[in-house]
This record gives C-alpha cells, sequence and structure tokens, in this order.
C-alpha cells in the first residue's frame, strides 16, 4: 500500500483531551453512539491532509470546550517511507504544521501529499445545494492534483477580494475616484482567471463522463443524466467581461463576472436533476462524483487516496450499502475509514467483504 495512516493522537481536539489510536489494517471500521466522536476522528485525519477542518472553516471552533489550542499528530507511510505529520493551534491562534519536524512556510504546500476523499451525509449539498458547493469540490480535488491551479486559485480570490474592497470604496468616495487601479486589477484577475478556467475545461472534458458512467454503474440501469461545466467564459475572455460589466460592478460594489460564478450543471431528461431526483438517486450521484474522484486521484498520483466515510449508511438500503462497500473496499487499494452507529451492522457489512478490517469501537469514557 502506498499511502497508510498507523497512528493518529489528539490533544484537546474537539471531544478528545488526549488519546490515540492505532491503526492495523486497511480497513477501518470506527462505530459508537452519537456524540462519541466518530465523526471527530475522521475530522482529525482530514487535518492532517488539508491542514484544516471538512466541517468548519475556523480552527478555534474545532479546540476542545475551555481549553485554548490543540494538536494533532499522525504517523504515516507514504510509498515505503515512514514520516510523522503534526498539525499545531497555539494558545496565540497561530498555526503550525509540520512533517518529520520540518515546518511549511506557507500550508498549500502540503496540499496533495496525502491525497483523500470524503463522504459525509452533508455532501448532498453537491447535489442539491448552490454553485459554490460544486465549485468547492471541484477545486479541492484539482488543489491535490495540481500544485499551480491551488496557488493560481489562491491568487484569484486575493486579488477578488481587492477587487470588491475597491468597488465599495469607490461608490462611498473613500480612497479616491482613479479607475486606474481597476485597470490593474482587472488584469491580474484575468490572468489568474483565465489560467483556472483553462484548467478546469480541459480537467471536466475527462471528469464528467466517467462520473456519467459510475452513475449507470451504481444505479444498475441507463438514466439519461447530463452534466455540463458551466462558465461565462466559455464564449468570452475575463477580461472582455471585466470591461463589459464594469459599470454594473461600481454600482452594485462586487464583481459580477468571473470564474468564482462557474458551475457544474446537473441534468436529467432535460430537467433539473435536484428538482426530480429521488433520494436513491441523490446518493448515487453524490457517490459517483466522489468515486470518479477517488479514481482520478489514485491514476494522476499514483497513490490511492485515503476514503473517510462518515455516517454513509443512513438512509441506504442493504444493496446500496452492499455496493458501495465493494467498490470502496474492494476495487482499490485505498486505506478506508468508516464510521457507523451500529457496530453491528458495521460488523456485519464488513465481514461480506470477505477482507481483513479493524473494529474501533468508542465508549463513554
Amino acid at each position: 500500500m502506498d499511502l497508510r495512516c498507523h497512528s493518529i493522537s489528539l490533544f484537546q481536539f474537539k471531544n478528545y483531551f488526549h488519546q490515540e489510536f492505532q491503526f492495523t489494517e486497511s480497513i477501518v471500521g470506527i462505530c459508537g453512539l452519537n456524540g462519541m466522536g466518530k465523526t471527530n476522528l475522521l475530522d482529525a485525519l482530514h487535518y492532517l491532509c488539508f491542514t484544516k477542518s471538512y466541517f468548519t472553516r475556523q480552527d478555534a471552533l474545532v479546540t476542545m470546550h475551555g481549553h485554548q489550542g490543540f494538536r494533532i499528530e499522525g504517523k504515516f507511510n507514504l510509498r515505503g517511507h515512514a514520516e510523522q505529520a503534526v498539525c499545531i493551534l497555539r494558545e496565540t491562534g497561530k498555526k503550525e504544521f509540520s512533517v518529520d519536524g520540518d515546518a511549511y512556510s506557507r500550508f498549500s504546500k502540503h496540499i496533495g501529499r496525502y491525497p483523500c476523499v470524503v463522504i459525509a451525509p452533508d455532501d448532498v449539498q453537491l447535489i442539491i445545494g448552490t454553485s459554490e458547493e460544486r465549485r468547492k469540490f471541484v477545486d479541492t480535488l484539482l488543489s491535490q492534483l495540481d500544485p499551480d491551479y491551488l496557488q493560481s486559485l489562491i491568487n484569484y480570490t486575493r486579488i477578488l477580494q481587492q477587487r470588491n474592497s475597491f468597488l465599495r470604496n469607490y461608490s462611498s468616495g473613500f480612497g479616491g475616484r482613479d479607475l486606474s487601479v481597476l485597470d490593474i486589477l482587472d488584469e491580474q484577475l484575468s490572468r489568474e482567471g483565465n489560467f483556472i478556467f483553462g484548467k478546469r475545461q480541459h480537467f471536466l472534458l475527462g471528469f464528467l463522463p466517467a462520473v456519467k458512467q459510475l452513475y449507470n454503474e451504481i444505479a444498475r440501469q441507463y438514466e439519461p443524466l447530463q452534466l455540463f461545466y458551466e462558465s461565462e467564459l466559455h464564449h468570452t475572455p475575463l477580461e472582455h467581461l471585466l470591461h463589459t460589466t464594469r459599470q454594473k460592478d461600481l454600482m452594485l460594489q462586487r464583481t459580477t463576472a468571473g470564474i468564482h460564478r462557474d458551475d457544474l450543471t446537473l441534468n436529467m431528461a432535460e430537467q433539473t436533476f435536484k428538482s426530480i431526483a429521488s433520494q436513491g438517486q441523490r446518493k448515487s450521484l453524490l457517490f459517483a462524483l466522489k468515486l470518479a474522484e477517488v479514481d482520478i486521484l489514485h491514476q494522476e498520483k499514483r497513490t490511492p487516496p485515503f476514503i473517510l466515510l462518515d455516517d454513509v449508511f443512513e438512509k441506504l438500503d442493504e444493496e446500496r450499502i452492499s455496493n458501495l462497500l465493494m467498490r470502496v473496499c474492494t476495487e482499490n487499494e485505498s486505506q478506508v475509514f468508516i464510521t457507523d452507529t451500529s457496530c453491528e451492522r458495521l460488523t456485519s457489512q464488513l465481514e461480506k467483504l470477505g477482507r481483513p478490517f479493524q473494529i474501533i469501537e468508542l465508549k463513554q469514557p
């Protein structure tokens, strides 16, 4: 196995004051009642892969109640090399991240070292939620594959914030009325935006057909699913869009054109997917998107990603559970972490796979 986590140690992280877990198999089941910390344990693994939480944007919110700061330490094996990753949030609010004692000057340099895919209950927002959810999905995947993409995305976000700030200040008269500043920001934003668009367009050209194929495999029948990459830049370069919308932007005090408005269009038989899809179809499309993510990460990184399945068995019938586990646990070489409220159900499902697995049962201390 090219990528494996052997253990994780938590200090003042969410509901864990100080606890260590050993992972002895490639399939790890984590069970226990709600509130025992199953999702928190998966989130700690996510921290060591992405330097941040999967569930909240603020590091302070994952610190144990009544305490300040936390520490997460993981021992990994990456392509035969043992290494230790550590994430620390100091009492001052400063966050540090290191591998084998070498601290990162920029956390973005760590992204992609330990590729990881999460499937959690709220991920259904990827199907029924706003365009922001789908952009985040594409951006997270591409950021693990391409450091240049991640850096360009960081630059674009920063310049967009500066442009929006200028538009607000210009409207109020604060900071003067010199539009030459806007010309410079538009040039910088266009350079990054056009680069990001090109990367997304090229990537999705192959990725979306793979998602459709997986969806039909999961559904076990052909359904007329249609997936499209929607962007204003398909027809007009960003610099032209920004020029055309400038007066509108000055009036609204925000940037109304750009790759921050892109979306994935999900249709079924020429109708909006979320408006006609059953709960089972929504789950099937979610799993298809995530499994396609697993496949492309493995293919491009030449390392099977970690797969974190959080409470995905709820509202799934036995056949769908078995199909999902078979696809995730036996058809790739990933280390898989699965949570469930029922130890009996989880053990029963994993036994059907015919592969070694580990069960960690979390109980009230």
